[in-house]
């Protein structure tokens, strides 16, 4: 598994494009992470609370129904059953630490579906560390329950009117609150976005899910999957998953990202499929963006995916076609949201349902029998109202 290079860059993506007044905590950080990466007590103190706090390991499931239905072993890594319900908890806690490492006791966060929030809520309420968290209020809007429970967790959560009112403009407003308050706040970037070091940093974070994975399905099975699927928006937790098989050549990675209402629409999020190269959040990647490099607005009926970017290591595994990005549309996740539900009594989120809806076609034009991993990345309580209003009104 490759490093960023001395610039931050995989490959010609990644860097450091933000203003003057950031450069010299972007340094602090990156000097603070090399530093841990190496000490045995951090990591000791961040496996004790991922083992007692967050739940770990999480379960490995063999999703017989399913597996019959589609002619495939289809093995789910359970991260709907960590902590505060989603993956995000894993990189929410390792950079509250960071933070407490490097000094800063004034958090702030980014959320779109509002999982990071509340792991970012989660982690400071336990760490004892004033958290601030920005969401657009269309996604509050759509992610009610999320909002009581990051408010309970003691978090204040700003509502961000400006743009899309999407993830996207929660990302800018964060960034904007940090220029302002750099001296005394560490901002937890929730994906593998941003300017380096945060993708590396949210990678090795998320990194615990592909060890985990890799050995689950070595003990179960005897061999490494054929193919690793999980969904794209930034793409943290696919990160996470691949990050553990990318070294083996034999296993094919998948991601799944949203083309919402199609792609041969402006309603979608398919940043890897139709996008281009520019930069976005201080991180060079492919992004949505019109002839003159101005930003589009993205679209996904899920929350967590709806980001006209992603993060910098997807791009490069892309162009050295490690990895193959597809995409899903709204209809397509919320079949994978139902089929789930009613056949293996687990209701998923919105975000992995697309990789899930996609996977059942897809797995038609494969050899039969082939050992699939799934990522169900969050479970989907946050998504009931949404998905009841569509069926009812489908």
């Amino acid at each position: 598994m490759e490093k960023p290079d001395k610039n931050g860059r995989f490959g010609k993506y990644g860097g450091r494009f933000v203003p003057e007044t950031l450069t010299s905590s972007l340094q602090e950080i990156e000097l603070e992470f090399n530093q841990i990466l190496k000490d045995e007590t951090f990591w000791e103190e961040l496996t004790n609370l991922q083992n007692d706090f967050i739940g770990r390991p999480t379960p490995l499931y063999y999703a017989k129904n399913l597996s019959l239905q589609i002619s495939q072993n289809l093995w789910i890594k359970r991260e709907d059953l960590a902590h505060t319900g989603a993956h995000k908890i894993n990189n929410a806690i390792g950079q509250a630490l960071l933070a407490k490492r490097i000094g800063k006791k004034r958090i702030i966060a980014e959320t779109g579906a509002g999982q990071h929030g509340v792991a970012t809520a989660t982690a400071c309420a336990m760490l004892n560390l004033e958290c601030i968290v920005y969401m657009g209020s269309e996604d509050i809007k759509r992610q009610a329950p999320n909002i009581y429970r990051m408010e309970m967790l003691g978090a204040k959560v700003i509502p961000v009117t400006s743009g899309s009112k999407t993830l996207k403009d929660a990302v800018n407003e964060a960034i904007r609150d940090w220029v302002t308050n750099v001296e005394t706040t560490y901002y937890i970037i929730g994906s593998a976005v941003g300017p380096h070091p945060y993708p590396y940093i949210v990678r090795e974070f998320q990194s615990v899910i592909g060890i985990e994975s890799r050995k689950q399905i070595l003990e179960k099975t005897g061999s490494l999957p054929d193919y690793v699927i999980a969904c794209v928006g930034g793409g943290s937790n696919a990160i996470g998953i691949f990050s553990g098989f990318i070294d083996d050549e034999k296993v094919s990675l998948i991601g799944v990202e949203a083309s919402g209402k199609g792609l041969n629409t402006d309603k979608h999020a398919a940043t890897l499929t139709k996008g281009s190269i520019g930069v976005l959040h201080g991180s060079m990647s492919y992004v949505l963006q019109d002839d003159y490099g101005q930003i589009l607005e993205a679209h996904s009926i899920s929350a967590g995916l709806d980001y006209p970017g992603v993060g910098p290591e997807h791009s490069y595994l892309k162009d050295i076609e490690r990895a193959k990005y597809y995409s899903a549309s709204d209809d397509t996740a919320l079949k994978g949201f139902k089929l789930l539900s009613v056949t293996e009594g687990i209701i998923p989120a919105l975000e992995p349902a697309h990789a899930l809806g996609f996977l059942i076609d897809w797995c038609k034009e494969i050899p039969k029998n082939q050992n699939i991993l799934f990522l169900l990345s969050g479970r989907g309580d946050k998504d009931m109202e949404i998905v009841s209003k569509k069926m009812d009104s489908n």
